[in-house]
């Protein structure tokens, strides 16, 4: 198995968040925070600064949706009542999911080719993502036939987890797949995603670099034990 997925040989679960990593819908969700934290924003001042794509990989990408919210808000030191927090992140909600039924979600290539060798590998497969619509997401994106275990928005809400950094959701997952954290590979795109899977001491952390610039460097910073831009380099690597 470590020959052909670029893994530990300890290795037995593999643990993979959704948007950004196996699909493109980190794109989706970054349009729709612009969109409604610039409307927001714009309501306050006409003069705002509107809301920029490094704001979403600092602030927002990986985290749960009400997190993600008080994070942004708080590097403007802007303080709300929950009822405008959560109208802020329903609002997002509603753009992502009208892109969604609009547009459908595409799953990279390279991901699809990682998770067919990895399921000939034997390798199990679940997905951790901090959205509450991976169930939608998987289905739309076909990825639902190689996912044993799915740990969702809904399920850190439900059950009362701290989101991404902290490696509450990551820790469920391989607890519900049956291994232990040393025996579990987490996959992420998001800082706050890699920090999780170092945080909860995971046999290993696939950083995936979407971005290009610096952000290899700051995903191995985070934890990263390798970084790639894209699943399928892992393969023979």
């Amino acid at each position: 198995m470590r020959l052909v997925l670029g893994l530990p040989e300890t290795s037995s679960v593999a643990l993979f968040d959704l948007d950004g990593v196996l699909t493109d819908t980190a794109v989706v969700h970054q349009k729709a925070w612009k969109e409604a934290f610039d409307a927001f924003l714009a309501e306050r001042d006409p003069a705002y600064a509107p809301f920029t794509a490094q704001d979403y990989l600092d602030y927002v990408d990986g985290r749960p949706r009400a997190d993600g919210v008080a994070a942004f808000l708080a590097s403007r030191h802007i303080e709300v009542d929950d009822a405008t927090r959560d109208a802020i992140g329903e609002g997002k909600n509603a753009r992502f999911l009208a892109t969604l039924e609009s547009d459908g979600v595409q799953p990279y290539p390279g991901s699809v080719r990682y998770l067919e060798a990895a399921q000939q590998a034997g390798l199990r497969i679940a997905v951790v993502t901090s959205s509450k619509n991976g169930e939608a997401v998987l289905k739309a994106a076909d990825l639902t036939r190689f996912v044993e275990v799915r740990v969702d928005g809904l399920d850190i809400v439900r059950r009362g987890l701290a989101g991404k950094p902290a490696p509450d959701s990551y820790l469920l997952g391989a607890e519900l797949m049956g291994v232990g954290p040393d025996a579990a590979v987490v996959f992420e795109d998001a800082i706050s995603g890699v920090r999780a899977g170092a945080a909860g001491e995971f046999g290993f952390v696939v950083g995936v670099d979407r971005v290009g610039g610096d952000q290899a460097e700051k995903l191995s910073a985070a934890g990263a034990s390798v970084v790639v831009s894209d699943l399928d380099e892992l393969i023979d690597a």
